[in-house]
């Protein structure tokens, strides 16, 4: 039969492509026999033709703008559900509903775009690169790139903020504010006279007066105003960023919670609550109504959920959620009213940590304060990650970007909206297969226009309801 061999492998390419990555496992195996080894065998003229569609495919990869065609797709489109659940009936305020949901998506290549933000026309930006700060502002509905522009200073991950209309990063040793018309950078304020050799800013965001709060590694904290830099060393390890509140800024330490406010025009220490145990806190500080501050304690054998009274750093109460040596989180913590929904990231160490339909340590769950004492109002088995929900509490839904088990290896991703009240599983909408579509570490990020937008390994998705 002419053309059989290619009519076999355009059928591995089918079943791959509906079934997922177990049928090239099966098809490799099929070459152990040597009769299949040797129809299979290629002519040079065939070797030439599929050589030369790849060296295509892959400058096609490097000409074609960022943000002008789709994610990669995956493998595995027959064996999961695109859609499970039904819409709410109630209007959106904030977030999709789950009527008739789309999907669209668009490549970036594999950077690293975790920080979100929304600039004042509702246009996505996006701080991208590890190493080196790419800036993008992305067109909401298409998710084309309308601009980008490359960030001075290298060696540090870079931070983003919006401070009135304006955009401020940190790039280096440097915090910069950078107009959103044409992302040119209007002022730097040098830190490096203030932090050590390697030391890098962890957390940025700005206050009701304009003042840009930032925190370091080595613990050097403090906020610019204007092209004034003001500093206090809190003689504390911090990893995780900081959150701004109207009166200061808390910043979760290794060795403790700090509050700091302005007196005299300064950054102060108002408290710091240590830790009893020692270790270090799991997420950003969340401030909360009625005068609480929670965080996520990433201790053994149970990661617990701390709330602190904001004036005097004092815990008010703690709750353990998820199983024993199985629940840590790495800033998924959000407020939900006057609770917090907390994400299980336990077991997540990069992408390698989800290939081939396996899933991290499952878990989400939301821990209330009700009269002084602390409530785990639900848990549910679902397995999230990395990265962060987003709550609405307006529409009552958790959104979380989670991933389904598969025995056939099949890397199926899915926006999953939560009641919010119950925690049980409203909707979930399929938004991508294959690693590509990993958030790795990115959040869920509720858009102007009542869309979900998730920056993944591979670019940018957008999860909207159909109009």
């Amino acid at each position: 039969m002419r053309f059989a061999r290619t009519s076999a492998l355009v059928g591995v390419g089918l079943l791959w492509f509906g079934f997922g990555p177990l049928v090239l496992v099966l098809a490799a195996l099929s070459l152990l026999w040597s009769p299949m080894r040797a129809w299979l065998r290629p002519t040079r003229r065939v070797v030439a033709i599929w050589a030369g569609a790849a060296v295509v495919l892959a400058g096609l990869a490097v000409v074609v703008p960022d943000g002008w065609v789709p994610i990669a797709p995956g493998s595995g489109r027959w064996v999961t559900p695109a859609y499970v659940g039904r819409p709410s009936i109630a209007g959106a305020e904030r977030g999709p509903v789950g009527e008739s949901p789309t999907v669209a998506t668009k490549s970036y290549g594999v950077t690293d775009c975790r920080r979100t933000v929304f600039d004042d026309e509702g246009r996505l930006v996006l701080l991208c690169g590890a190493d080196r700060a790419v800036l993008r502002i992305v067109d909401p509905e298409s998710l084309r790139q309308v601009r980008s522009a490359d960030l001075p200073g290298s060696g540090c991950v870079g931070q983003l903020a919006v401070v009135a209309g304006d955009l401020v990063a940190s790039s280096g040793q440097r915090i910069l504010t950078i107009g959103v018309s044409d992302l040119v950078v209007e002022s730097s304020v040098d830190l490096s006279a203030e932090l050590g050799s390697g030391d890098c800013v962890t957390g940025l965001g700005s206050d009701e007066h304009g003042r840009v709060w930032f925190a370091s590694r080595a613990g050097v904290a403090g906020f610019v105003d204007g092209d004034r830099l003001h500093v206090v060393d809190l003689a504390d390890r911090v990893d995780r960023p900081l959150t701004v509140a109207d009166d200061g800024a808390y910043v979760a330490g290794a060795e403790a919670l700090h509050r700091l406010v302005v007196v005299g025009g300064e950054p102060t220490p108002a408290w710091a609550a240590p830790y009893d145990d020692g270790g270090s806190r799991g997420s950003a500080p969340v401030a909360l109504p009625d005068g609480l501050v929670a965080v996520a304690d990433n201790r053994d054998p149970r990661l617990q959920v701390v709330f602190h009274d904001a004036g005097t750093g004092d815990v008010v109460c703690r709750a353990e959620v998820f199983d024993d040596d199985s629940g840590a989180t790495d800033g998924g913590l959000v407020a939900a009213g006057r609770g917090v929904v907390v994400q299980n990231s336990h077991g997540y160490g990069g992408v390698r940590s989800t290939l081939f339909g396996r899933t991290t340590s499952r878990g989400i769950a939301r821990v209330d304060v009700v009269a002084g004492k602390c409530r785990v109002t639900w848990t549910i088995d679902m397995d999230a990650p990395s990265g962060a929900p987003a709550v609405s509490v307006e529409d009552g839904f958790v959104y979380a970007w989670t991933k389904r088990h598969s025995w056939l290896g099949v890397d199926a991703w899915y926006l999953s909206a939560l009641d919010l009240r119950t925690g049980r599983l409203a909707w979930a909408r399929r938004t991508g297969l294959g690693p590509l579509a990993d958030n790795h570490g990115g959040a869920v990020a509720l858009g102007p226009d009542r869309a979900a937008y998730v920056p993944v390994l591979g670019g940018v998705v957008r999860v909207a309801d159909r109009t």
